[in-house]
């Protein structure tokens, strides 16, 4: 294991967590040399702390304390700093996933430092660049020497950009790899109880995206509305969100239920008894495609196109008649029969950790 040398780990987000992981402990078990570097993007205690005790992450190596600020300003500030990491520690190889600030400025830092980089996700395209993420998607791919595939369609979007060859690996994806570690023990919790909920008779609801609660929370509020009127809603609130509702809350309906943003355990539990999740998640949407759940996204394109093609996804838009016509749809029982796609078996890791070794 020695000539693989000492790999740097980046995490900033939860959702980079999930993608983490299972990477760490596979490399635990073989014995492979690492260090976790994690940005602090997301600080707060639920999505960070205690996403990694949901996890049984060990507490990471260096804690850069980014915090927040423009995109610009909370890349150059993790750039700097990583900076300094890459210096001390001179690793062999630079593992980013995803598509946050984390992961570009990481991802920068690494190349212009000739360090050999990974990307976990890669090739994942809405084609809408006003998105952030898609910046950082492209740029992040475009650098990198190792490009860890999630599905299918990322190969052909590598291929179109002139990435293809050795570097390209189609291995699946990391967050069902840690969904089917904790989902029996998310199960057992039975944590949609403590809203006084039943088991398939909720819409589990999760909306962060500006465009939908900083621009225009007004219409999302109608929107909680009036889906309440078919299902009661659980509405875990981001803190962004939260912000914004609040001066709104009393013109929410009671059968909306507002609670703080639930733990990766709770979240998972409550995600695989709803009856419908409604939301504007990139990665939820394969969550629900993973757990057989009817997923309807708010938004005008994913990055995530199988989840729609095989899967148990329904892209509508952001016209709340579109959506309320599909949500009434599968209220009535005409939903999605999704099926999983190839190579999403909680094993993605392991592939990975054998390319790694055998290169």
């Amino acid at each position: 294991m020695s000539k693989i040398g000492k790999i740097c780990l980046i995490v900033g987000t939860r959702p980079n967590f999930m993608k983490i992981a299972p990477i760490i402990n596979r490399m635990k078990f073989l014995e492979i040399d690492f260090i976790l570097v994690h940005t602090g993007q997301h600080y707060d205690n639920v999505m960070s702390r205690d996403i990694m005790n949901d996890l049984n992450l060990d507490k990471p190596d260096y804690f850069l304390d980014v915090r927040g600020g423009s995109h610009a300003v909370q890349t150059s500030k993790i750039m700097k700093r990583f900076e300094k990491v890459c210096i001390e520690m001179k690793p062999s190889l630079v593992v980013v996933p995803g598509d946050v600030n984390s992961t570009l400025a990481c991802a920068l830092v690494a190349a212009k430092m000739n360090i050999p980089l990974a990307h976990i996700e890669s090739g994942l395209r809405s084609f809408d660049k006003n998105m952030p993420e898609e910046k950082n998607r492209i740029l992040v791919d475009h650098i990198s020497d190792l490009l860890f595939v999630s599905e299918i369609s990322g190969v052909g979007n590598l291929k179109k950009e002139g990435i293809s060859g050795d570097m390209v690996h189609l291995v699946g994806n990391c967050m069902i790899d840690s969904l089917v570690s904790i989902l029996p023990k998310s199960k057992e919790k039975k944590p949609w109880e403590r809203f006084n909920l039943s088991e398939k008779e909720y819409t589990l609801v999760t909306l962060h995206r500006p465009s939908n609660v900083d621009k225009n929370i007004e219409k999302t509020i109608e929107l909680l509305n009036l889906l309440s009127n078919e299902n009661k809603l659980l509405f875990p609130v981001h803190p962004r969100t939260m912000k914004q509702i609040t001066k709104y809350k009393k013109q929410l309906n009671d059968n909306i239920v507002l609670c703080d943003p639930l733990s990766y355990i709770d979240f998972l539990g409550v995600m695989s008894e709803a009856n419908i999740v409604v939301t504007d998640s990139g990665g939820i949407q394969e969550e629900t495609t993973y757990l057989g759940v009817q997923c309807v996204t708010f938004r005008d394109n994913t990055e995530r196109p199988i989840t729609v093609d095989i899967g148990t996804n329904h892209l509508v838009g952001t016209n709340i008649e579109d959506l309320l016509a599909t949500y009434e749809k599968i209220i009535s029982g005409d939903k999605k029969n999704g099926k999983i796609p190839e190579k999403w078996d909680g094993k993605t890791a392991d592939r990975i950790l054998d390319i790694l070794i055998n290169l």
